[in-house]
């Protein structure tokens, strides 16, 4: 399986880059984890926050990988368990799909992007920094896998 990390953002500091390449390569070869940064569109200057969702849009339109499952993280969306995204993991595994996730920008993501998604997840009620956003997904995502292989990192 393929998991693709769409993220609006780039330039992140070292130990948010360090974090998540741990958590990456431990994950068992047949679940490759692949991010791509999208740029942010520069707010001021005219930019409005509407126009700058519109072209982060745009450039996250044009990243999505074809037919992969569409996973975006939303703060409205659905609150799963770890042991819920695992099963997830394991149908859409089972199904031979491929899947993407989105990471947003600052402003959030475009109604069109939301309206298209498989699945609207919430990492957490919180307000997160984006770099942490991508620790923490790459994280549950590792804990996931480790529950599909009764591997002991999640406990119960």
């Amino acid at each position: 399986m393929k998991i693709t990390l769409l993220a609006v953002g780039s330039k992140m500091p070292r130990w948010v880059d360090e974090a998540y390449q741990d958590y990456a390569k431990r994950l068992p070869r047949d679940v490759a984890l692949q991010l791509q940064e999208i740029k942010p569109e520069k707010r001021g200057g005219g930019v409005t926050a509407e126009k700058g969702i519109a072209a982060e849009h745009a450039r996250l339109s044009a990243a999505l990988p074809a037919r992969n499952k569409l996973v975006v993280l939303d703060e409205r969306g659905h609150n799963w368990t770890s042991k819920q995204l695992s099963q997830a993991l394991a149908r859409w595994q089972q199904d031979g799909d491929d899947v993407t996730f989105v990471i947003g920008g600052a402003d959030g993501l475009h109604p069109d992007l939301k309206a298209r998604a498989d699945v609207l997840l919430q990492l957490s009620a919180l307000t997160l920094p984006h770099g942490m956003v991508r620790v923490l997904l790459a994280e549950q995502l590792y804990r996931a896998v480790s529950i599909l292989n009764n591997h002991p990192y999640h406990r119960e």
